[in-house]
Order: structure tokens, then sequence, then C-alpha cells
């Protein structure tokens, strides 16, 4: 293992920013960033000034928000004569979910919208890769990529659904993050990330068209207003060419990230922020209504630093509190089935696996994965999170999810405590949806009438099977699986379940524990693979979830580094045993079972082992 650390380190080592000509001209790979990169006040102006320059030009009236890497928001401004509020549409025709969600008070204000979208093309992105909320429609739909058929749903399906407010990851502090979106991660085009000199430093959100929604077709190209007038928006912040997804390819097919190759129409020198008719608009909760500079990405003032304790050896990173406290420090679970040592173990070996792993998302190629770790008790406490230094911020709360996936329908009160969970209303259609009725679906669908109280140990990856809008996966006709809405009313703002356990919370019509109303699932679920249940013998004790670089490297980083610490450890502490595993359930004879894990091909760069996961 230390022969192996030593190449993976020398090898990023060449590729760090000493201008090494496999690089662009950004010059980062993903260890760059210094306390030196961070929005100033007068970069923020002028991403406002040159958007709502862009617009005038155009006759638009738009809303512009800009944030920082962590989510803080820096500025919101409201042209005169933009539209206070918007509509969320996917543009299928139908009812229920978020579709033509609107507060008590009237329609929801569009300064949502574009923190949704500045925080998503901040939060997807790395200095190894450059992430749209275009890049975002593309991969959370239900075939990847869109209308391409009989082909799987897209690789981060469900991850809209994170970020949240009520959300116990996010914080709460200003100018710590991760910090909340409203709305969560968004798909409707116009929000795009920011760097200086290929640091990325923040995102840039726009909105002008009244709608909030996301692109179905993407074999045209669209000339999508509120998308041009972030590109003027980011003149000078524009993502390294060699990062943008158009430039990175995931299972043979190719991101987007913006259509076309748009110019701004505002030419010359960028107006005073004071000239243009406007104003800036405060947001409770996310800003103030007076512009600042962002924080440095890493430096404690953002909420994420270097460790120098547990994972120095590991070159992990972990999240801090106002007083550069680590927030999840390795500790012993409440439950009082898994010791502080063992968590220590679990989370150093999932990041070994890491450093080593062959990155899916990142450019140049070559480079190791970049992830968040994190593991829960049986009862979805957090025990622990470690994470790479260039990981995709939205991975931090991603990462909790799937862990608390993965251990709360391991359990063997899961149906008991579904059925606690209270019904959901859609703020648009007034339809309301009983979340206890998806266990109904399920125990008919797997033909068991004991499932979720059996024991059977289930992987993110297999709850995710059960969650898509088929079953199998992508295979246009056949029936929708138990955990999702069925097609003909389906959207990715009408998934089924992991809405419908948040629906309440997300919008802050109702009060509860944290995002789901179960202590077990205060962030709610995510479903998407990454994540697997933590066993002692046939006891689950917890579950460990890794997200942030190629969902089949995600599956890999959780299952190997537990097996590492296994070994590591030798108490008993392992993988779930293989006959309580779910892909065991072939539900109804349909000769097609569920999936536990899939680890990539040809997966580490430091070495040609092949089929790293088999037998274990």
């Amino acid at each position: 293992m230390i022969r192996a650390w030593l190449i993976v380190g020398l090898s990023l080592a060449s590729l760090a920013c000493s201008g090494s000509a496999a690089l662009d001209a950004g010059g980062c790979a993903g260890n760059c960033a210094t306390a030196a990169d961070f929005l100033t006040i007068a970069d923020v102006e002028r991403v406002v000034s040159q958007g709502a320059s862009d617009a005038q030009t155009r006759g638009a009236k738009a809303t512009i928000a800009v944030v920082d890497r962590v989510g803080n928001v820096l500025a919101v401004f409201r042209m005169d004569g933009a539209d206070p509020g918007f509509r969320i549409s996917s543009g299928k025709g139908i009812t229920g979910g978020l579709e033509d969600a609107r507060l008590p008070t009237g329609p929801l204000p569009s300064s949502f919208a574009v923190i949704a979208k500045a925080i998503t093309g901040a939060f997807l992105s790395s200095e190894g890769n450059a992430f749209s909320t275009r890049t975002a429609s593309q991969i959370i739909q239900e075939n990847f990529n869109p209308q391409e058929r009989s082909q799987p749903s897209g690789p981060l399906y469900g991850v809209q659904f994170s970020q949240l407010a009520c959300s116990d990851v996010i914080n709460t502090t200003a100018m710590l993050g991760p910090r909340p979106s409203p709305l969560g991660l968004a798909a409707d085009p116009g929000g795009l990330p920011l760097y200086k000199d290929g640091r990325l430093v923040g995102g840039v959100g726009v909105i002008s068209d009244s709608l909030y929604s996301l692109d179905l077709d993407i074999t045209n190209v669209d000339a999508d207003q509120d998308e041009l007038i972030s590109v003027a928006s980011a003149s000078g912040f524009m993502a390294p060419e060699d990062r943008r997804g158009d430039r990175i390819t995931a299972d043979g097919r190719t991101f987007r990230f913006v259509d076309g190759n748009p110019t701004p129409l505002s030419s010359g020198s960028v107006p005073a922020l004071r000239s243009i008719p406007g104003a800036l608009t405060a947001v409770p909760g996310y800003f103030d209504g007076t512009v600042r500079a962002g924080t440095a990405f890493d430096t404690p003032s953002s909420g994420f630093r270097a460790d120098a304790d547990a994972f120095a050896d590991v070159q992990g990173y972990v999240l801090v509190d106002a007083q550069n406290q680590n927030r999840f420090p390795p500790r012993a679970g409440p439950d009082g089935l898994m010791t502080a040592a063992e968590v220590r173990s679990i989370l150093k070996n999932g990041m070994s696996i890491a450093n080593r792993a062959r990155a899916q998302i990142r450019r140049p190629l070559g480079l190791a994965a970049q992830v968040t770790v994190s593991v829960v008790d049986s009862n979805g406490v957090i025990l622990g999170v470690v994470r790479s230094k260039d990981a995709p911020v939205f991975g931090t709360d991603v990462a909790v999810q799937k862990a608390r996936t993965s251990a709360f329908f391991s359990r063997a009160d899961a149906a008991t405590l579904l059925r606690t969970i209270p019904s959901t209303s859609y703020a648009g259609s007034g339809t309301v949806s009983v979340p206890s009725n998806y266990l109904t679906a399920l125990r008919t669908f797997l033909a068991d009438p004991s499932a979720l109280s059996n024991g059977v140990a289930y992987s993110v990856r297999a709850i995710g099977n059960l969650h898509r809008p088929f079953f199998p996966d992508g295979i246009e006709g056949s029936e929708p699986g138990p955990f999702s809405t069925p097609y003909a009313n389906w959207s990715p703002l009408h998934v089924g379940l992991q809405l419908d356990l948040v629906n309440n919370a997300l919008l802050g019509a109702a009060q509860g524990v944290g995002c789901a109303f179960l202590p077990q699932l205060i962030n709610g679920i995510q479903i998407f693979p990454g994540g697997v249940p933590i066993y002692r013998g046939n006891q689950l004790v917890g579950a460990v979830g890794v997200s942030g670089d190629g969902v089949d490297q995600d599956d890999m980083v959780a299952f190997l580094g537990l097996t590492n610490a296994a070994r590591e450890l030798s108490t008993g502490l392992g993988n779930a045993p293989k006959a309580l595993r779910a892909d065991t359930i072939e539900p109804r004879g349909l000769g097609t079972r569920l999936r536990y894990v899939q680890c990539p091909q040809a997966p580490f760069i430091d070495s040609t082992e092949q089929n790293v996961c088999s037998g274990f």
C-alpha cells in the first residue's frame, strides 16, 4: 500500500500547478486553490453587471445571483421590470410533485431560481470538471442520454433533491459551507460555474423567462435566453475549455455545457452596477442585500480545510465549524455498534481506494478520483466525514444521504418507520401522496409481504433499481419500480418516494425532524449508486456513503474501502453477508435481479487489476 501510494503521489505531483504541458491554460488538476483564490466584491459586481448589461441589449429583464464555491450568496440583483416570481414546469404536461409549486403567499420568488442555478454550477464543478445546469438536466432524466431509448437513467438520477436547507449536513452559519439551495440542484439552463485562473471560485445563475424547467431534447441546439445571459455574466470567469462538460465523457457519451457557441451581445466597458436600472434584493436566510466577497475554498473560513490529524496520511479534508473544529470527526456510534477506531478505518480505507481510483469525470485524464466518504450508524447518525481536496461540494450532502439510505432500508423495522411518515401535499396540484403506499407497492412488486421487515441488506444501487420509472431501468414499456411515480405522470420534478419524503419540508410548508420527518433520514434519501450497509456478522451496524467522481467509482470506494477496513480491523465488521444482499432478489420472476454494487473496469491508475470487487 505504501508503494502504491508513492506511485499515486508522484503521478499527481507531475500534474500539479507546475505549468505541465498536459494541462490547458487553466493550469489546474485539483490541487491549485489557495487562500488568494476567491471572488472579490469587484468580481461579483462585474459578473452581475455583465449579465444585466447583456440582458438590456437583448431587451430582457433578468434576475441574477452569484455564489462562492461553498454556496454563500454574494449578490442577488433584479432588473427593473423583471418578474419577481417564476413557474416550475418540466414541460411534460403532468401534475404533481414540484410541478407548478407555489408558496402559500404566492409564486416562488425569482431569487430562489437563480440561487439554485448558481449553486448547481458551483457545487457540481471542481478544478477538474466544469458542469452547468444544462449538464445537470442531461444526467437526471429517465434515459442517458434523454430520449435515447432503452438506455438506463441518468448517472446522477435523483441528485436534484439534495443540498436542501433542512439537511443537517448543510451549514446554517453564514459564510461556512456547504450552504443550502432553496430548491435543491437545478436543471434549467442558465447556471454556470465561475473560475479564476483555472480555480473554481463560485457560480452564477440567471432567470429572465419566468420558467424553471429542463432540456427534454438534447439533439437540438437551443438559444436559451437565461443561458445566453449567464454566458455574458461569466465573461472573464468562464471555465477553462478543457474542463467543460462537453470535453468529458461517461459511458461513451459527452456531456453538454452550453448550447452552441454563444457570445455576449453587449460590448465595450462594463457599466457600473449602480448605473443599471434595478436593485439588489435581500433574500431571507440567503442574502442580506449587500454585495460581499466570497470565501477562499479549503480554508477554515469556507467550512472546509485540510486535516492534520486522523486523515493527514491520506490527504483528507474535513468540514469545520466557526471555531475551526471538525464537525464530523470519527466517533463511536451512539447505538454502541461501532467504535471510533472502526469508523476511522472505514473512512481512511475509502480515501485510500479513492486516491488510487481512476477518475471518471476529471480532466486531464489519468487523475485520481476526488470524493467525499461518510459513515453513519444504524440509526443514521453521522459518525464521520472526510473528503478529497477538490471533491465537488455537492457530494458532501449526497454522501451522507447515500449512507443513510442504505442503513435505513436495511433495517428490520424500515417498513414500520415508513408507515409513520406524514402524507405529503403537492403545492401546485393540491394532490396528496401517502409515503406508506410505496411499501405496499414494494411488497406487491417483490411478491414478498415481509419486504423491509426481513433484514435484507440494501445498497443504494439496489434502492435505485426500485426507484426508476421503468424496471428494468430504461426499458420503455416496462412497469415502474415500486418507489417511482408511474411514467405517465413522471418527471424529474415528480419522481416518487424520494421527493415525497422531503416535499413537506422543501418549501418550508411544514416543520418536522429534518427533511424527511424521520431521524434516520434527516436529509432525505439518495437514489444513485455509492452506498452500502455495514455489518458485524448478520447484524446491521451502519453504512458508508461515497459521492464525487463517477457512480461506479463511488460504489467501488464504498465497497472496497469497507472490505479493506474489515481486513485491517479483524473485528468481524465488514460488508453484508452475501446471503442477505439485495442482489439475491428477483422481483416476481421478471428475469432481472436487483444490483448491489458495480465496480469500474481498469479502475486504478497504479495497476492493471480487473474485477476488483469480485468475490467479496
